[in-house]
C-alpha cells in the first residue's frame, strides 16, 4: 500500500501563487509516474500534470506556462508550483501515483482563487 498526503492548498487572489506538495509513504518501491489532478464543483476530475521517475513532465493545455510539476525522488515527494492563478483553477487538487499496476490517490487539497 502507498499513502499519499497532499498539502499547500489555500485561498489566493487572482494572479497569486501556491505550491502544492504530495508525500508518498508505505510501499514506495516501484512508484513510477506521479501526477496532479483536479476536480471543480460539478465537473469531472481532470489531469493537470504528470511526471515520470525520470522527470519527464506533461501538462494540460490549460495550465501550460503557469504550472510546474517537479519531484524529489529521494523524498518521494511531488510538487506543483502554480503561478498566475485564475478563478477557473479553483478545485480540489489530488495527487496520485502508479506503483506497478496499481493507482493510488491522496485525499485532496482545496485551492480557491478569488476574483
Amino acid at each position: 500500500q502507498v499513502q499519499l498526503v497532499e498539502s499547500g492548498g489555500g485561498l489566493v487572489p487572482t494572479g497569486g501563487s501556491l505550491r502544492l506538495s504530495c508525500a508518498a509513504s508505505g510501499s514506495i518501491f516501484g512508484i513510477n509516474t506521479m501526477a496532479w489532478h483536479r476536480q471543480a464543483p460539478g465537473k469531472q476530475r481532470e489531469l493537470v500534470a504528470t511526471i515520470t521517475r525520470g522527470v519527464t513532465a506533461v501538462y494540460a493545455d490549460s495550465v501550460k506556462g503557469r504550472f510546474t510539476i517537479s519531484r524529489d525522488n529521494a523524498k518521494n515527494t511531488v510538487y506543483l508550483q502554480m503561478n498566475s492563478l485564475k478563478p477557473e483553477d479553483t478545485a480540489v487538487y489530488y495527487c496520485n501515483c502508479v506503483r506497478f499496476t496499481t493507482t493510488y490517490w491522496g485525499q485532496g487539497t482545496q485551492v480557491t482563487v478569488s476574483s
